[in-house]
């Protein structure tokens, strides 16, 4: 008779190569990408599945180097007992989403840099944020404050975004961006980006991290005051 730990690895092993199991796995990190850092329960809950079957999908991910854990950052009072977990994407899980063609694109950048200089990627970074702009300009009005509706704009671009209330006003946070890759290798990518922000909600905007950079999330710091101007509708239109 096999001992108790081979017995418990021959049992483990079973449902980690079954493919049921690995498109469970494959929806925990799709929820992740869309939702941001969650905890094993909040994650049980959209996934309709109980927090013992996520804890064991997360281990294995975890093992995998797809995702990390950290305590969860409270804002305000913390209660008593520990932090909950959250569990977020490391740039090996985010690689899974990346569209393809990054290493094409990079090339093409690499040879506009040298038959047209510097000045010929940065205007088109320009060109690429436009978009978002393009569809800031056309939800703005049913939105109830610019950083809302800049919210949406980046959402409909792949960037799954979302605002994060903080002391000092608010923290727009991108939990997935499409050109990580691309803009890792060219900055200017990230640069024009928080051009836009600043130029779409008329202030000046703070950016904390990027995905390109390393980072679990792209962060920028929205001031309080341009949030309450924006609900009073003097800013954004």
């Amino acid at each position: 008779m096999k001992n108790p730990s081979a017995l418990a690895a021959s049992v483990l092993d079973e449902p980690l190569i079954a493919e049921s199991d690995v498109s469970t796995r494959g929806r925990v990190t799709l929820s992740i990408l869309q939702y941001g850092a969650s905890t094993a329960n909040e994650l049980a809950e959209r996934l309709q599945l109980t927090p013992a079957a996520i804890r064991r999908h997360l281990l294995v991910l975890i093992e995998q180097g797809q995702l990390s854990s950290r305590d969860k950052r409270v804002y305000g009072p913390r209660g008593r007992g520990r932090p909950s977990k959250v569990f977020e994407l490391t740039d090996l899980g985010r690689s899974q989403f990346y569209q393809a063609y990054d290493e094409l694109a990079i090339q093409a950048l690499d040879y506009l840099k040298q038959v047209a200089g510097p000045e010929a990627v940065k205007r088109f970074a320009d060109l690429v944020t436009g978009e978002v702009e393009s569809h800031f300009g056309a939800i703005r009005s049913g939105c109830s404050s610019a950083a809302q509706a800049l919210v949406e704009a980046l959402t409909l671009e792949g960037f799954v975004a979302s605002l994060q209330p903080v002391a000092s006003g608010v923290q727009l946070c991108q939990y997935h961006c499409p050109v990580a890759h691309v803009a890792a290798e060219f900055p200017q990518l990230c640069e024009a980006e928080t051009q836009v922000f600043a130029r779409l909600l008329d202030s000046h905007v703070q950016r904390l991290a990027t995905i390109a950079h390393g980072d679990g999330v792209c962060t920028t710091h929205i001031p309080r005051a341009v949030e309450a101007e924006n609900k009073e509708g003097k800013v954004g239109r």
